[in-house]
């Protein structure tokens, strides 16, 4: 009887306990279906070239001559040294030959003559000298066609000067002096500097290193020029020596210092850049 009773005790215990389950309903987070796709603007601006913007020339195509030899180098130059590009990076329009005038084409010496191998006389480098060299304008000036300086005709007009009366002497010619009719005027001429007086050099002739109008042959009297003589004041100071400047002669062609308070000829000389 008294098992029957624990028997009956232990079934009703198993039936009144709830059994605790592990909870098996997860959320799951779905991407969300709400996302915003975002379109590329259809309002962007485009840059494109202005069409008011015109190249008329592209001087990287040579169709200029800056030093008149007629030889096309202005470009050829122009292009390897610049690296310009009529695509990219086109030429100036405005002046064709504004960078050949950062370029100085130095002239030839004149001289033909060779010593030794690889001497001046050799190889002759440098531009080569326009025919005719001068040109006498017939107003007591000639242009040296070379450098484009207009030189006085009469090269002995003041004699022999001091510096500072050189200097003054150019600078108060005018026409109407020293067999001028051009129609200068004072403050027109100058002393030359030391490279411009050098520049009428030619080194193949002695007494004078200087050659007649067409550059073909020696000075002579009234081709072009008159009154040559040996040496002439340039305007420029020997910078280790400022009583001193420097002075060329025409007969050998050396340069070299001579005090200011002595005495040299003056080339007056008007023109250049």
């Amino acid at each position: 009887m008294f098992q029957k009773l624990l028997l009956l005790l232990s079934c009703f215990l198993l039936l009144s306990v709830t059994p605790v389950m592990a909870q098996t309903s997860t959320t799951s987070v779905e991407p969300s279906t709400t996302t915003t796709y975002v379109e590329p603007s259809t309002t962007s601006t485009s840059v494109v070239p202005s069409s008011t913007t015109t190249i008329t020339t592209d001087n990287c195509e040579g169709n200029f001559d800056c030093d008149l030899d007629v030889d096309g180098s202005d470009a050829s130059m122009f292009k390897s040294d610049f690296g310009r590009s009529s695509l990219s990076n086109p030429c100036p329009a405005a002046d064709p030959c504004y960078l050949c005038y950062q370029i100085i084409h130095l002239p030839k010496t004149g001289q033909t003559s060779s010593y030794d191998t690889g001497d001046d006389g050799d190889l002759e480098k440098g531009a080569a000298w326009p025919e005719p060299r001068f040109n006498d304008n017939g107003d007591g000036t000639v242009t040296d066609n070379l450098t484009g300086l207009i030189w006085l005709k009469d090269a002995a007009c003041f004699g022999i000067r001091r510096w500072g009366e050189a200097l003054n002497d150019c600078d108060i010619l005018q026409d109407g002096y020293c067999g001028l009719s051009d129609g200068s005027i004072s403050g027109d001429w100058r002393l030359p500097n030391r490279v411009e007086l050098e520049s009428l050099l030619d080194i193949k002739f002695y007494s004078p290193a200087l050659s007649n109008t067409m550059g073909t042959g020696q000075w002579s009297q009234n081709d072009p020029f008159n009154n040559v003589q040996p040496y002439y004041w340039s305007s420029s100071t020997l910078v280790n020596a400022p009583f001193y400047a420097w002075s060329v002669d025409m007969l050998d062609g050396i340069v070299s210092g001579g005090f200011k308070d002595g005495g040299n000829y003056v080339w007056p000389v008007r023109g250049g850049r």
